[in-house]
């Protein structure tokens, strides 16, 4: 415990940029941030510039990027197809009222690539790219109502938040999910209208569709919750989400905007499952603010015809800008099916490197994830659903411990959150992050080994 309290003052000290900058940003900020999500540690690490698959901080220290923005960076940094397609257009003009060329190619990409998305309109997040999912759904059912994953993560949407933070100790999970409210002065009607379902559950899944099938517009799901877990969905799982929701007459929405990026057509169609609506963001704007809302032509029509008043009207001042849409371009045009190859190729090394060192110590660690995608869990069964993924104060601690042990080693790897490939990276990347890992597990070991003394 005193090296990691050394350890940790040491680099506190080697950050007086960061500090310095986050000393500033408490006097503009309510808590010293713009995201909730930005780890502090005690404060946080602030950035200068990205260099491929590595950042270099104000402090002049050089880090191997395993977050990419949330996972957004798929072709890590500075990548130069997408920076020489916005270098053009900051001359020729960055957003009109008019429609542009550049939201024709991108369009045209997408549908080319993804068998659920038959047409589409774009947003400028995956927040507002769920919304309008949602709000596709109760347009063309009549249903004000949806269904979602317990602990999974859909953006800031009242109705898609509900239910994502819920926790043993604060809202109790039997007999079965509660709908909890993500902040203080929700609308008590939001809750009621949220079912929420157990990941890789096929009874309850069943029970609580069949429950409310008159009422339930949708069912939102990730097909891999990364905030939940990052676990795989399981056949017969999928199976029987789309048998019962078929036999209801209830939507299905796939929030891809964190998975898209597990393939060349995204992950529904990965792991068979055909939804009537796909959300995707991140990786399709190249590193630019952008949301996706996709699906089956009937169901787009919502969003309407050129003979009849749309149902649900759509949107939004940089909606489609041309920089989003050129940048998302030249980055998904990149992402060619040998580069998806590519990197899952790295990923399954990486997993199975990772589980190597667990497996030769015994410890209690095990991983989750799939092509790009990565996330330890302190835990030694591999979790199927969130509550089996939640951590508890004892095992945050020790996550937090290990984000610690990866920075020393020149690594930002996220503590409670996915982490990520891209394609920047080499095998000597690859070599860097599973040597830290096996010095952490050897830490802790010894450690075990002296606290049983």
């Amino acid at each position: 415990m005193l090296v990691q309290a050394t350890n940790r003052l040491r680099q506190a000290s080697a950050r007086s940029r960061s500090k310095h900058l986050f000393n500033r940003a408490k006097a503009v900020f309510p808590d010293g941030t713009t995201r909730a999500t930005v780890e502090r540690d005690p404060f946080p690490i602030y950035l200068q510039r990205g260099e491929g698959a590595y950042l270099i901080d104000v402090d002049g220290s050089r880090y191997l990027d395993l977050n990419n923005n949330f996972t957004t960076l798929i072709h890590g940094h500075g990548f130069a197809p997408v920076a020489e397609a916005v270098v053009d257009l900051l001359h020729s003009g960055t957003c009109f009222a008019n429609p542009t060329e550049h939201e024709i190619a991108l369009a045209e990409l997408l549908t080319a690539r993804i068998p659920a998305m038959e047409r589409v309109r774009f947003v400028n997040s995956g927040t507002e790219a769920v919304m309008f999912a949602i709000k596709a759904a109760r347009a063309f059912t009549g249903r004000p109502a949806i269904a979602r994953i317990e602990g999974a993560y859909h953006g800031a949407y009242d109705w898609a938040e509900a239910g994502q933070g819920v926790a043993p100790d604060k809202d109790g999970w039997e007999p079965a999910p509660v709908a909890t409210p993500a902040y203080r002065g929700t609308p008590p009607s939001v809750a009621k209208e949220v079912h929420l379902l157990r990941f890789n559950d096929i009874d309850g899944l069943q029970a609580r569709l069949s429950a409310a099938s008159d009422r339930i517009a949708c069912v939102l799901i990730d097909p891999m919750p990364s905030r939940a877990g990052l676990m795989h969905p399981e056949p017969d799982f999928v199976k029987a989400l789309s048998q019962t929701a078929r036999k209801h007459g209830i939507l299905i929405i796939a929030d891809e905007v964190l998975n898209l990026r597990q393939g060349y057509a995204g992950a529904s169609a990965r792991y068979g499952l055909n939804p009537d609506l796909v959300t995707a963001g991140k990786i399709i704007g190249g590193g630019f603010p952008i949301g996706a809302i996709g699906g089956r032509e009937e169901v787009m029509r919502v969003f309407g015809t050129a003979d009849a008043r749309p149902l649900l009207s759509q949107g939004g001042t940089f909606s489609a800008n041309p920089v989003s849409m050129a940048a998302g371009r030249a980055a998904m045009a990149a992402m060619t099916p040998h580069a998806f190859e590519r990197l899952e190729a790295m990923g399954n090394r990486l997993r199975s490197g990772l589980r190597a060192s667990i497996a030769k110590r015994d410890a209690s660690f095990s991983v989750t994830g799939a092509t790009s995608l990565f996330r330890i869990h302190p835990k030694r069964v591999v979790p199927r659903e969130y509550r089996d993924a939640y951590l508890g104060a004892e095992a945050t601690s020790l996550m937090r411990g290990m984000s610690r042990h990866f920075l020393e080693k020149g690594i930002l790897l996220p503590y409670g959150a996915a982490a990520c490939l891209s394609t920047a990276m080499v095998d000597s990347d690859i070599d860097l992050i599973l040597s830290a890992f096996d010095e952490f597990l050897e830490a802790e070991t010894q450690s075990g080994k002296e606290r049983a003394q």
